[in-house]
């Protein structure tokens, strides 16, 4: 759901400037059209079919994962390249909030004018509902999102300021440590995470959404600030929030993710794209990224069937987990030639994609009569109305909401330079890149794990 952050200046750092990469934006393409094929299954091939392939493949994860993965490859490469957190949030911010926003604006319209209902989740607490939506950790809150796919975002806001976090105080490059160690936890701590430490009850819930409101709020701010002491304040806030999917990750029936264990493979997932990236730009030794990846290739595999019992979980996650590696590392391997236009075109309307298609099923269900009448003529038209009413809302709003926001966002990013001032060093100045006292930018220097 990640696009590569663009922008212009910048602090200087020892690596080139890393140019926008069409394999990365096939990759969030493809995986945009699977999660969407995945939720418009049902409709067109069947309910009882539609689980029948669910029981040996989750289309739906193998997507999620193909984006975490992307995620975890792309947010590394846009904050380092120039060593700003001000420039990486203002930047991130405007790429996804406008988007965001608009897809919660037209659900609450459509709601509102009685065209769709809302999610039965939103429906039993409105309240922390609402507030579980301004930060976008809904799902780690244990409350409902507007829509479905917004589960995922709660895991994307995580790890940027787990990974800002860890940017501020100079840890950016333990990524094996991390990847190994969250699926570690996972295959370790099991059901002996508890799943609603801090969200079990209504008041809980909606306490640590407004709580978290003004943490993630703080965090920005003082991130932004560029001021020292602040950035290290937030940035510890930052990397403290790994508490939520460890003990909080199904707080209520309307999370996605399972259970605390498997929300923490949801992260170890991101980090692990973060593996790859800095093998493959020779910032971490080879030995320990293999073995992080491997442990995480693995995780994904067992955990779920070693906790639950269910050989299903098995054949499940270890076919969505092949399949997702051997999707990334063709892609990877493929990544110097040129990628089909669709797929480039499909990867920068990919999150307006993943937002709104399911907008598009509930439209489509109210003039479509295809659950009372599966006919051959219904199906089809079902499908054609989802590929059309889908893309050309997703053109849309990439048109006219998310590429005027990431517009306004490098407008905001040269006036912060003008109005906050310089952004203080976070390490010793003189320092080289990639030493443990190095500057904030990454370099080849020391590697490190």
């Amino acid at each position: 759901m990640t696009t590569i952050l663009d922008v212009p200046g910048g602090h200087a750092t020892t690596r080139p400037a890393v140019p926008r990469m069409a394999w990365l934006d096939a990759m969030r393409g493809f995986a945009a059209v699977v999660v969407a094929l995945f939720h418009l299954g049902p409709y067109v091939i069947g309910r009882e079919n539609h689980l029948l392939i669910y029981q040996h493949f989750d289309l739906g994860k193998y997507g999620v994962l193909l984006f975490f993965l992307v995620s975890g490859y792309v947010i590394p490469m846009s904050l380092e390249r120039h060593g700003s957190l001000r420039r990486f949030w203002i930047g991130r911010l405007f790429r996804i909030y406008p988007a965001y926003l608009f897809t919660i604006a037209l659900v609450v319209l459509l709601v509102v004018t009685g065209v769709t209902e809302p999610h039965p989740g939103v429906r039993e607490d409105p309240l922390g509902a609402a507030l579980g939506q301004i930060t976008m950790l809904q799902d780690l809150v244990g409350v409902s999102g507007m829509i479905t796919p917004f589960w995922t975002l709660s895991f994307e806001m995580a790890f940027y300021l787990i990974v800002a976090g860890l940017f501020a105080w100079n840890l950016h490059r333990l990524s094996a440590w991390w990847a190994g160690g969250l699926t570690l936890a996972a295959v370790v701590g099991g059901p002996m995470l508890p799943d609603a430490l801090l969200g079990g009850t209504v008041g809980r819930r909606h306490l640590l959404a407004a709580g978290l409101v003004l943490v993630v709020t703080a965090c920005l701010a003082s991130q932004i600030s560029g001021r020292r002491p602040f950035v290290l304040a937030a940035g510890a806030a930052g990397i403290g929030l790994v508490v939520l999917p460890a003990v909080n990750g199904h707080a209520t029936r309307w999370v996605v993710a399972t259970s605390s264990w498997q929300a923490l493979l949801m992260l170890g997932v991101m980090f692990a794209g973060t593996v790859v990236y800095r093998l493959e730009y020779n910032e971490i030794r080879r030995r320990p990224a293999v073995a992080s990846l491997v442990l995480v290739f693995l995780g994904c595999v067992v955990t779920n069937w070693l906790h639950t019992g269910q050989t299903a979980e098995l054949v499940r996650w270890g076919a969505v987990t092949a399949a997702v590696t051997a999707t990334f590392l063709l892609a990877w391997a493929l990544r110097a030639r040129r990628m089909p236009a669709a797929l480039t075109w499909l990867g920068a309307v990919s999150f307006s994609v993943y937002l709104l298609h399911v907008v598009v099923v509930g439209l489509l269900k109210r003039v479509v009569p295809v659950e009372t009448d599966g006919s051959l003529t219904n199906r089809i038209v079902f499908a054609a109305g989802f590929a059309a009413g889908t893309l050309l809302l997703a053109w849309f709003v990439h048109r006219f909401v998310e590429r005027p926001g990431q517009t306004l966002g490098r407008s905001l990013q040269r006036r912060a330079m003008t109005v906050l001032g310089p952004e203080e060093p976070l390490r010793p100045r003189g320092t080289t890149e990639g030493s443990d006292a190095g500057t904030g930018s990454l370099g080849k220097a020391g590697r490190s794990v």
